[in-house]
């Protein structure tokens, strides 16, 4: 890699936090940010996952890395998983928010418990991890890159996920307010909007005739690979996108495109 990239886009001496990284993207994102050069700290409930995943990224890529427990639904988990980033590596300054969950139904028959579980992991976790890396970045005075990982569902919408659907849309909301109010201290606050891309979350459905046809009507036909987020992330995440912010970013071959 030329220096040119390195300098621009590398994220040598920063801190990275994801949150839900046992799985995934926040998997995929924990290993690029670390490629990248960041100290990265993976948060999830799965300790025993991001632990082995921790161990395997450090091994990989000569990066310090650190899991913690963290639960984005439990305010006092975010604030102690939060105290052992800074103890351990000093204040985070890349935050990859993307902790979340969907629970598939048709909105007349979704239950009241199905709709709180989803909206307070989507989206008042979110907002809870959002929140603390801003007052933490506020109170040290640096500025910093916090990117919340929305959906497509948040721009359109789909059959049998209206909870979720919901829950971005208010994310990409929350991307925008934040990023007004944080701008003045140099705090930038961007969501992506990832397409359909195979996950613990959506994988059963995707190999199914109906995920399989859904794709299939897609602009790319297929769906996307985890990889393919890394450059979108890794380019918000650095000092090359200082002047990008509340920007909601969909990496979907055009699926956004075509929904209602």
């Amino acid at each position: 890699m030329s220096n040119y990239l390195v300098d621009t886009f590398g994220l040598e001496g920063k801190v990275a936090l994801v949150a839900g990284a046992s799985s995934g993207i926040g998997a995929q994102f924990a290993k690029a940010l670390a490629k990248a050069g960041a100290k990265v700290v993976l948060g999830a409930r799965r300790v025993d996952r991001i632990e082995a995943l921790a161990a395997s990224i450090a091994d990989e890529t000569g990066s310090k890395t650190l899991a913690v427990a963290l639960d984005v639904t439990d305010r006092k988990s975010v604030v102690a998983a939060f105290d052992k980033a800074e103890e351990a590596f000093g204040t985070v300054t890349v935050v990859c928010n993307n902790a979340g969950i969907a629970i598939p139904n048709w909105s007349l028959e979704e239950s009241e418990d199905d709709w709180d579980k989803t909206m307070n992991t989507n989206l008042k976790g979110m907002w809870h991890v959002a929140q603390e890396s801003g007052k933490r970045m506020v109170a040290a005075g640096v500025g910093g890159s916090i990117i919340n990982t929305a959906s497509i569902l948040g721009l359109g919408v789909g059959g049998m996920q209206t909870s979720y659907a919901t829950s971005k849309a208010g994310v990409l909301h929350m991307t925008r307010s934040m990023a007004t109010e944080l701008q003045r201290f140099g705090i930038r606050v961007n969501a992506i909007c990832p397409g359909y891309f195979k996950t613990e979350i959506n994988d059963e459905f995707l190999e199914t005739e109906l995920g399989q046809n859904m794709l299939k009507r897609s602009p790319a036909r297929r769906a996307g690979r985890l990889e393919e987020l890394e450059a979108p992330m890794l380019m918000l995440a650095s000092d090359a996108a200082s002047f990008v912010t509340g920007v909601a970013l969909p990496v979907d071959g055009a699926h956004s495109v075509t929904l209602p």
